[in-house]
């Protein structure tokens, strides 16, 4: 490599070191998907810490967020309205006083809370102990169950809700973690579609018993069903006993 050439890469990387670095907890990488967050959740709060850290911006708009994820506003703001449902992320309201601006800013406390009663649950789970039962409901903590299945909902500080359980059972019964991809398309059946998650559960059901237990199968009876007015996981029944008497 000649002299110029090894110039203009080290001005490369003082270039980009000097356009600022964002320091990301490890641990979001590595777990996020045991938070029970998607692939996109995730990236959209490394995008905010960097905007905290480097552009010292609080509270990015729509905008400057649709300029680096690429994606829409209406998806962005489903994403950030999931995060504070799920306790990751709050705004903070101020007041500065010297200039008499109100102003609004994102809180990590939530995401700093989970990251770490996960991290210290897989302390208790390494201790020679191992785990110890300490929930009311008598699951072990950090949301291990006692069948051993992993609940990542309870592990993320939280109570488990109906919606949190779906991620667990779907990979139950796919015997694997589930891919950011997949999570959103749960995701999007219960935000968009509006499905009951009993419907969405027994469309699960209904694929382990056709033995096509794959996401476009399911997706396909949940849509047939929608179709053919069927709302509540007794109608899907009714429909499902139908079709095979070959009565509908």
């Amino acid at each position: 490599m000649d002299g110029k050439r090894w110039t203009t890469w080290g001005e490369g990387v003082s270039f980009g070191l000097e356009n600022g670095m964002a320091v990301i907890p490890y641990a979001l990488l590595k777990h996020y998907r045991k938070l029970g967050l998607t692939g996109s959740e995730a990236m959209l709060l490394i995008h905010l810490l960097a905007f905290r850290q480097v552009e010292a911006v609080d509270f990015p708009s729509l905008e400057e967020l649709q300029a680096v994820t690429g994606r829409s506003a209406a998806a962005i703001s489903g994403e950030l309205q999931k995060l504070m449902k799920d306790g990751f992320l709050s705004i903070d309201e101020d007041i500065d006083d010297l200039r008499g601006i109100h102003y609004e800013r994102y809180n990590f406390s939530g995401l700093y809370g989970k990251l770490g009663a996960y991290l210290a649950d897989l302390e208790s789970e390494a201790s020679p102990g191992g785990l110890r039962d300490r929930s009311p409901a008598g699951n072990p903590a950090g949301g291990a169950r006692s069948d051993g299945y992993y609940s990542a909902a309870a592990a993320a500080g939280a109570e488990p809700e109906e919606s949190r359980s779906l991620f667990g059972i779907f990979e139950k019964e796919f015997g694997r973690p589930l891919s950011p991809m997949e999570c959103e398309t749960i995701s999007g059946w219960v935000d968009q579609d509006r499905y009951p998650e009993d419907l969405i559960l027994l469309a699960l059901k209904e694929s382990v018993f056709a033995g096509k237990v794959h996401f476009r199968y399911i997706d396909r009876i949940l849509l047939e069903w929608s179709r053919n007015r069927v709302k509540t996981a007794e109608d899907a029944k009714a429909y499902t006993q139908r079709f095979r008497t070959g009565g509908r």
